[in-house]
């Protein structure tokens, strides 16, 4: 498919290469010369028109329910509903989608939930519209049997190398979407489209699983409210958690405290060798500060 009308003054396409047509640039340069025949060459070249993927719409999540109504007249034997969401509409190449999905079953049937990524390519030319499409990713689901229902919460289905999205150009036009469909024995299978835009500039948000997260739940700030008392207990003291025995064994004789004026012409650490650490307590199993509940009072205990 080729067109002679000029777009230098629209955009680049990204170049590409699909089963009715193509989209390829060169560059030709010609020597010409007055007494020998001019001598030309040419080589090809890859643009892409980058699709960053930060932008507020292709941020935004995207989210189809629908119900189907399994049988015919008298045979009808329940609804198969469907609810598909994914976080964002825009992803990259080698990115994994995670796919949440709520199937229920009401039919008499065995149902097989799946997803896949299809890539949609339209041709325009002369006024004539072709289209091909084809399935580039697909991921199964476990089996639902009847009466039950089944979640998928975020599973996940990798985007394989492709083309990324073609939106700006006139003459061939590449989509792609997500579809979550559920295969259903004897009958037409239930299917919801998602848009989907592959892009070339990957999110930078902080994590889109965690802003997702904060759009579906609020988060419980009440420990916020909790403040620190304005006086706090101050801890006991080594005196008060040992006996007065054992205290006046380790207790060592200090120098009297220097005046001020003595105390600035010594060093700072002048005393630090005179220190020492005063060993823990003993351990006992007789509390030596007992509460005011009697030991003795009778205890019950049921078998």
């Amino acid at each position: 498919m080729r067109s002679t009308k000029n777009f230098s003054w629209r955009p680049l396409a990204t170049s590409f290469t699909g089963k009715y047509g193509s989209i390829q640039y060169c560059v030709k340069a010609t020597l010409e010369r007055p007494v020998a025949p001019s001598q030309t060459v040419k080589r090809e070249f890859q643009v892409i028109s980058h699709i960053d993927v930060n932008s507020p719409v292709l941020l935004s999540p995207v989210r189809r329910c629908q119900e189907k109504m399994v049988g015919c007249w008298v045979f009808t034997s329940g609804p198969v509903s469907l609810s598909a969401k994914i976080e964002r509409k825009g992803y990259c190449n080698g990115e994994a989608i995670p796919i949440y999905a709520e199937i229920e079953n009401c039919s008499s049937r065995l149902i097989v939930p799946k997803a896949a990524i299809f890539q949609t390519q339209t041709y325009l030319a002369s006024g004539k519209t072709k289209t091909f499409r084809q399935m580039v990713a697909n991921v199964r689901g476990n089996h639902v049997a009847s009466g039950s229902t089944d979640t998928w919460n975020g599973k996940t289905l990798k985007i394989p190398p492709v083309t990324p999205s073609i939106l700006d150009c006139c003459i061939i036009r590449v989509d792609y979407s997500l579809a979550v469909y559920i295969h259903i024995p004897g009958a037409k299978k239930l299917m919801l489209e998602l848009p989907l835009v592959i892009g070339t500039i990957p999110c930078t948000a902080f994590s889109s699983r965690n802003s997702s997260l904060v759009s579906q739940f609020n988060m419980d700030m009440s420990w916020l409210a909790l403040t620190m008392p304005e006086h706090p207990e101050a801890p006991p003291s080594y005196a008060d958690v040992v006996s007065e025995e054992e205290f006046s064994r380790h207790v060592t004789a200090f120098p009297p405290a220097l005046d001020c004026d003595e105390q600035l012409c010594c060093p700072m650490f002048a005393f630090i060798q005179e220190f020492q650490f005063q060993p823990p307590p003993l351990y006992s199993e007789i509390d030596p500060h007992p509460s005011e509940v009697e030991d003795n009072q009778p205890v019950s205990f049921m078998a």
